[in-house]
């Protein structure tokens, strides 16, 4: 949250705009981080998470789970909308003719969001430690993929993907100690009863 903060309230400062520019140069027309964008579409979202909804349903019925998919993807989905409708302010002039007012990124946001979601619950399902550690790399690659083929495609500047990453993975973070308390007062909850 404060390095979400920090972008909010200094992202047209000179420093940001030196390295909106510099990022700009060296991602702007790769067609593979270009690509990548497609697995931030709002379609592709909803399809993976309404997937895993139906996982988390039918594997054990667990509606909390489905409650953290609802919080993460569905809750931060409406955040960013609210945040990109407040957060439109004019932006510095920079080349090849990128003209976004939205911040923060929607792609960087609620695509760490729903891959970071689904990484979760898979891996944890994943006995092996090597397995789960490769798993969470290849999301977090995947996360990064995706943020970056937004500048790569002239829709964002790095400021507000940055800001994406950051607001995201704040609300994905808080999600998670939510769940795991909520899980280990479920347990011990069973466990107590079972002594009585």
């Amino acid at each position: 949250m404060i390095g979400f903060f920090a972008i909010l309230t200094s992202y047209t400062n000179k420093g940001f705009l030196e390295l909106d520019l510099r990022t700009m140069e060296w991602l702007h027309g790769n067609v593979f981080l270009d690509a990548l964008s497609i697995f931030g579409e709002r379609w592709m979202i909803f399809i993976v998470s309404l997937g895993l909804m139906v996982f988390l349903w039918l594997q054990r019925q667990n509606y909390r789970g489905m409650f953290f998919v609802f919080l993460t993807v569905g809750i931060g989905n409406a955040l960013n909308q609210l945040m990109e409708y407040f957060f439109t302010q004019e932006r510095p002039d920079l080349p090849k003719g990128l003209e976004t007012f939205w911040f923060p990124s929607s792609h960087a946001m609620v695509g760490l969001l729903y891959l970071f979601t689904l990484a979760y619950f898979i891996t944890g399902l994943i006995q092996s430690n090597l397995v789960r550690w490769a798993a969470w790399i290849i999301t977090t690659l995947m996360a990064i993929g995706i943020g970056l083929s937004q500048v790569a495609g002239g829709e964002h500047f790095f400021s507000d993907v940055l800001a994406g990453w950051f607001i995201g993975y704040s609300l994905f973070a808080a999600v998670a100690v939510w769940y795991e308390m909520r899980e280990r007062n479920f347990k011990k909850e069973i466990e107590e009863e079972s002594f009585e």
